[in-house]
């Protein structure tokens, strides 16, 4: 079965009743920002190339009020395993030189700290808020950078402030949050995306020159389908970290500021002075990843989605073979999903070793899709039929 994706409306009233059982009191700040699938373009964002997400309808919500003093008090109606659902810490004082806050209390916390500490302009007053929720956890569609972006729209909410900050800022602000607060050494994308995606449109990023393009892609025949293979995985992990290594020593062995500078020729070169196998691996995937995005937004700009499905199936083979970030789960999610007819394309999505694959699919067969995954797969898949959607915004907060 397909899972409901509740409206924004829906999920603010289910935040404003939080809000009133946990501080009996009424909400005046409403925001959301939403998760992201990257349709192509993995891991090439730490590689100076080319990534193309599309924002989701599955968000994260923030609603809440400014209150006197220096605490803040927030409440999550996330389900974390041995964690507490509730915290409260002071904020630094206004003429503290560096927003020092400690890294105490739930994991979930720790990102919205990290918020605050790299908010642009005066710091924030105490507040009483509360997340909620419909991006999955750990599925790879970026809820930490939907909880980092919402926070950050609260904050310019509670803040009225009229410094004049670009998006570009805003969004590497929260990625540095995620750097120094979660110690996720992210890319761009996420956060990017989670700002300035539009409806109807994906975004083309490019991760050297920090610059995008909108890139229409809107037809009522075919939709993007999202199954979560439900295996969990932490982007802290060793994995993530040696691929990323092992991008730089490639470049270093090049003598390039990094791979987007790099071209098939430099692979040939890498394995005459005989680099290790896996370096040569890495560094195919991501050149070979960073012209399929290029050629991918052309193909959407010209509305060929056959060939842009091809595309992103050539990417979850270079993924699984070169990069080796996939897993058994995620490849018998593609394999089901490319044996029904009215499938374009299919791929893993998000920094990989779980999470969820994104598949370009006839609207019509959506269904067939849905059905041969259920009635093959080892696990119990989740499924989401989305449309891209608009990025982070303010709601009115009209509370009774």
């Amino acid at each position: 079965m397909v899972a409901e994706i509740k409206s924004i409306d829906q999920l603010i009233n289910e935040a404003k009743t939080a809000f009133r059982q946990q501080f009996k009191d009424e909400p005046n700040v409403a925001v959301y920002a939403p998760g992201r699938v990257n349709l192509i373009g993995e891991h090439t964002d730490y590689n100076d190339g080319f990534v193309m997400p599309m924002a989701l309808p599955l968000v994260t919500v923030i609603v809440g009020k400014k209150m006197t003093g220096n605490d803040v008090t927030i409440y999550t109606t996330f389900d974390f395993e041995n964690e507490e659902k509730q915290t409260t810490f002071e904020l630094p004082q206004p003429t503290a030189l560096i927003r020092a806050i400690n890294k105490d209390g739930p994991k979930w916390a720790v990102y919205v700290k990290g918020v605050i500490a790299n908010y642009i302009g005066n710091i924030p007053s105490a507040f009483n808020a509360v997340i909620h929720s419909s991006v999955p956890l750990g599925g790879g569609l970026s809820s930490s950078a939907a909880l980092e972006v919402a926070t950050y729209t609260f904050l310019d909410q509670l803040t009225s402030s009229k410094t004049k900050v670009s998006v570009n800022d805003k969004a590497l602000a929260c990625q540095k949050a995620e750097h120094e607060y979660a110690g996720v050494p992210c890319g761009i994308m996420d956060q990017f995306i989670s700002f300035m995606g539009k409806e109807g449109h994906a975004l083309l990023i490019d991760c050297r020159h920090l610059t995008s393009i909108l890139i229409p892609f809107s037809d009522q025949n075919v939709v993007i389908l999202i199954t979560n293979s439900n295996v969990k995985h932490e982007l802290t992990g060793s994995e993530y970290s040696s691929r990323r290594k092992q991008c730089e020593e490639a470049a270093m062995l090049l003598k390039k500021v990094s791979l987007r500078d790099a071209n098939m020729d430099d692979i040939k070169y890498l394995e005459s002075i005989n680099t290790g196998k896996e370096i040569v691996s890495r560094a195919r995937h991501v050149i070979t990843e960073i012209t399929r995005t290029t050629l991918a937004a052309e193909m959407l700009k010209q509305r060929n989605f056959c060939k842009f499905g091809e595309l992103m199936t050539e990417s979850h083979k270079s993924l699984r073979l070169d990069y080796e970030v996939s897993c058994p789960e995620l490849d018998q999610l593609v394999d089901l999903a490319l044996e029904v007819d009215g499938v374009l394309g299919s791929r893993m999505t998000g920094g990989g070793f779980g999470g969820c694959t994104v598949t370009l699919v006839y609207s019509q067969s959506v269904q067939k899709v849905v059905d041969n995954i259920k009635n093959k797969y080892k696990g119990q898949p989740t499924f989401y039929v989305c449309k891209a959607s608009s990025g982070a915004s303010a709601v009115p907060c009209s509370c009774k």
